[in-house]
C-alpha cells in the first residue's frame, strides 16, 4: 500500500492489464455521436451507449478507423445499407481495445458489421411509424382537400439539383401552355442538415399559406444513404400538421421514405410531379369541355321546346286574337262615332258663348276708350304748365352753378401758378452743380455715396466729384471720429 508508482508506471501496468485481458478484437454495439475524417484520411469517432428507455448517456468512449481500414469499410457499409457512415447511427464494430500510456484509453476500429445497422434502421423505422399511427396524425395530410386546379405551387428544393430544373421546365414548357405559379424556398435535401432545413422551408411557407394551393418537396435522384433525411420522426410530424397538401417527389425508386408515406400525395420523381399537376390542370380543363357540350346541349334542347311550345300556343291563340281585335274594332267604332258627335255639338256650344262674349267685349272697349281718351287729355293740359314752370327754375340754378364753378376755376389756377414758381426756386436751390459750386464735394466708393469710413478699407479707390470734374483717390490712412 505504501508502493508510490510514477504515472507512466501506472499507466504502463494498467496498458499491460488491458493486452493481458483483451488478447484478440471484440464485437460491441454502439452509436456514433461523432465522427471526424482529417486531411490523411484517419476517421476519429466518438462512441456511446443511452439508457435502454431514455436519453441519458451510460458510457462512451474515443475510437479510431486508419485510413487503410476506413477506405474499405466505409464503402462496404453504405453500399449494403443505403446510409451514410454518420452520426446517430448504431452500430456494431469489430475493436480492439487498447490503452496509451499518453492517450489514454481508446478502441480501434477493424470491421463493421452493416446488417445489424440495417436492422436497426428498420427498428427505427418501424416505431417511427407505429408512433405516428399511436399519434392519429399519419393521414392528417392525406384528408387535406387539393384544389381541383392546383396552379400556386410552393416548391422546397436545393436550387441547383437538376431535379428542380427539370420540374421547372416540364411546367413551364408544358404542350397546352398552361400557366403555374411557383416560388422556390431552398433548403438543404441530404444530410444532418436536411431535417432542419425542410422543416424552416416549410416555416416561411406557412407565413404565407393562404396564397398556396400545395407545397412541392422535390430532389433529384441519389442514393439510398442520401435519402435517409427523410425517415426523420421530426420532419414526418410537421407534414402531417401542415394546412397545404405535401406532394413529394424525392427520388425513392422502391421503398417509400416516411415523408412519402405522411405527404398527401407521393410520386417517384420530380418530373412526375409536374406531370401529375399538368395532368390536374388538364382532366379539369376536359372537364370544362364536357360541361360546356352538356350545357350547350340542355340549352339547344330547350330553345327547340320552347321554340315547339310558342308555335303550339300561337296556334291556339290566332283564331281568339282574331275574334278579340273585330269585337274590339267594332267597339272602337262606336266610341269613334259618339265622340264626334260630342265634339262638333261641344264646339257648336263654344261658338255661340264666344260670339256673345265678342260683342260685350267690343261694347265695352268703346266706352273705357271714349272715358280715358278724356282724362288723357286733362292731364295732358296740367303737365305742360308744370313742365315750363320746371324749366324755367333748372335754368335759373344752372346759371348759378356756372357762374361759381368759373370763380373756383380762376382761384384754382391762381395757386397753381404760384405753386410752379415755388418749386421753380427751390429746385435751382437743390440743383447738384450750385451746391457744388459752392465748395462743396461728393466722395463715391463702387458707385455709392460714402458716409460712413467702415465701409472702405486701405488702399481702396474712392472717387471725388467737384463741380467742375472728378478725383480718383486710394486710401493710405483711415482715421475714425471719437
Amino acid at each position: 500500500m505504501n508502493e508510490r508508482l510514477k504515472l507512466s508506471e501506472l499507466n504502463g501496468l494498467v496498458k499491460k492489464a488491458v493486452g493481458d485481458a483483451f488478447t484478440a478484437p471484440i464485437w460491441v454495439i454502439g452509436e456514433i455521436s461523432e465522427l471526424k475524417t482529417n486531411r490523411s484520411g484517419h476517421c476519429y469517432l466518438n462512441l456511446i451507449e443511452k439508457e435502454e428507455n431514455g436519453d441519458a448517456i451510460v458510457a462512451q468512449a474515443r475510437a479510431t478507423i486508419w485510413s487503410y481500414t476506413y477506405r474499405m469499410l466505409r464503402p462496404f457499409f453504405e453500399s449494403t445499407t443505403g446510409q451514410q457512415l454518420t452520426e446517430g447511427l448504431k452500430v456494431l464494430l469489430s475493436v480492439s481495445v487498447e490503452f496509451h500510456e499518453l492517450y489514454g484509453y481508446s478502441l480501434n476500429i477493424r470491421d463493421i458489421d452493416p446488417t445489424y445497422t440495417l436492422g436497426d434502421m428498420a427498428r427505427r423505422r418501424r416505431e417511427i411509424i407505429a408512433r405516428l399511427q399511436s399519434e392519429g396524425v399519419a393521414e392528417m395530410n392525406k384528408e387535406l382537400d387539393l384544389p381541383l386546379v392546383p396552379q400556386k405551387i410552393a416548391i422546397i428544393s436545393s436550387s441547383t439539383a437538376a431535379g428542380y430544373q427539370d420540374f421547372i421546365d416540364q411546367l413551364t414548357n408544358n404542350p397546352a401552355g398552361y400557366h403555374f405559379d411557383l416560388k422556390l424556398f431552398p433548403a438543404i435535401m441530404q444530410g444532418n442538415q436536411a431535417e432542419t432545413s425542410i422543416i424552416g422551408a416549410l416555416e416561411q411557407i406557412y407565413l404565407y399559406e393562404n396564397i398556396f394551393d400545395a407545397v412541392v418537396i422535390i430532389r433529384g435522384g441519389g442514393s439510398q444513404a442520401d435519402l435517409s433525411c427523410f425517415d426523420n420522426y421530426n420532419l414526418a410530424y410537421f407534414i402531417t400538421q401542415f394546412p397545404l397538401p405535401v406532394i413529394t417527389g424525392i427520388g425513392h425508386e422502391k421503398d417509400d421514405s416516411i415523408v412519402d408515406m405522411v405527404a398527401h400525395t407521393r410520386l417517384k420523381t420530380p418530373t412526375a410531379v409536374a406531370e401529375f399537376l399538368i395532368s390536374g390542370v388538364a382532366q379539369f380543363d376536359l372537364h370544362l369541355d364536357e360541361i360546356n357540350k352538356q350545357f350547350i346541349e340542355i340549352v339547344t334542347g330547350l330553345i327547340a321546346e320552347s321554340k315547339n311550345n310558342i308555335e303550339q300556343i300561337t296556334r291556339m291563340i290566332a283564331p281568339l286574337t282574331r275574334e278579340k281585335i273585330s269585337k274590339a274594332n267594332n267597339n272602337l267604332n262606336q266610341t269613334i262615332w259618339k265622340l264626334d258627335n260630342s265634339v262638333k255639338k261641344f264646339i257648336q256650344n263654344r261658338n255661340y258663348q264666344l260670339e256673345r262674349k265678342e260683342e260685350t267685349i267690343r261694347h265695352e272697349f268703346k266706352n273705357f276708350a271714349q272715358l280715358h281718351l278724356r282724362v288723357l287729355e286733362r292731364t295732358t293740359r296740367t303737365l305742360s304748365g308744370t313742365l315750363r314752370q320746371i324749366t324755367i327754375a333748372k335754368h335759373d340754378q344752372l346759371t348759378r352753378k356756372i357762374q361759381r364753378s368759373e370763380t373756383l376755376f380762376r382761384r384754382a389756377l391762381s395757386d397753381s401758378r404760384h405753386y410752379l414758381e415755388l418749386s421753380s426756386q427751390m429746385a435751382n436751390l437743390t440743383d447738384p452743380n450750385k451746391i457744388l459750386a459752392r465748395g462743396y464735394s461728393i466722395t463715391t466708393y463702387n458707385g455709392h455715396a460714402l458716409k460712413d469710413v467702415n465701409l472702405v478699407n486701405s488702399e481702396a479707390l474712392i472717387e471725388t466729384r467737384l463741380y467742375n470734374g472728378k478725383i480718383i483717390s486710394e486710401v493710405k490712412t483711415i482715421k475714425k471720429s471719437k
